[in-house]
């Protein structure tokens, strides 16, 4: 995970949640990242642990932002 990016290259998708389990973003999100403005790719950021905690899933190795 970078700044300008959540990925850490575990890219699958979770039947239940929609999430991509490395990440936690969803399908839509992960497609369109190249074009979000910077501020919409923070606001994202900023929710990804809890979606993650939320959907039951455990966090990756990669620390996401809390």
């Amino acid at each position: 995970m970078t700044d300008d990016t959540p990925c850490i290259s575990i890219c699958e998708m979770d039947a239940r949640s929609q999430l991509c389990k490395g990440c936690g973003r969803t399908l839509d999100e992960i497609a369109r990242w190249g074009l979000m403005p910077g501020a919409e790719r923070r606001a994202v950021m900023a929710e990804l642990a809890q979606r993650m905690r939320d959907a039951g899933l455990p966090l990756p190795q990669s620390p996401l932002p809390p």
